[in-house]
């Protein structure tokens, strides 16, 4: 008779409190990704509507003599809403296995929900590094700017 270790009979054993607060936060989670997935399909259907008919409004491009097509504006919403994809998924992806973890006690599921909310964060943090930098970036150049 094979006997099995500790390690791998283990459960989840946490405290019914805390199973309480991961249910109920996976429930919010998922609240939040599908909202996430309905603001990115509006901000793509956004940008392809800028990018097609801003062109044709009466008045033309106020822009045009910077040499700057309307539809670049259009370009930026599909690209940031490529970005805005990731995190909204990573969360959408901890929900849902958060939710089979706990109906299933399955550590596997468990570390993988928890992997997938550290990818949402870790991406959210980098951004607004990144976000930070630019504006950093951007109040030196005016500051130079305006000096010379």
């Amino acid at each position: 008779m094979e006997q099995k270790s500790a390690f791998e009979t283990f459960e989840l054993n946490l405290p019914p409190v805390i199973l309480g607060y991961l249910k109920e936060t996976s429930s919010w989670t998922y609240f939040l990704s599908i909202l996430g997935f309905v603001g990115i399909g509006l901000m793509i259907l956004g940008g392809i509507f800028f990018s097609l008919f801003m062109g044709l409004m009466p008045g033309g491009n106020p822009y045009e003599g910077l040499g700057v097509d309307m539809s670049y504006f259009g370009f930026i919403y599909i690209v940031i809403a490529l970005v805005y994809f990731f995190p909204v998924l990573y969360l959408f992806n901890f929900s849902r296995k958060m939710k089979s973890a706990l109906s299933s006690n399955n550590n596997d599921t468990l570390t993988a929900a928890f992997s997938n909310l550290k990818s949402h964060y870790k991406f959210v943090g980098i951004f607004a590094i990144a976000i930070i930098s630019l504006y950093v970036l951007v109040f030196v150049s005016a500051l130079i700017g305006g000096i010379m």
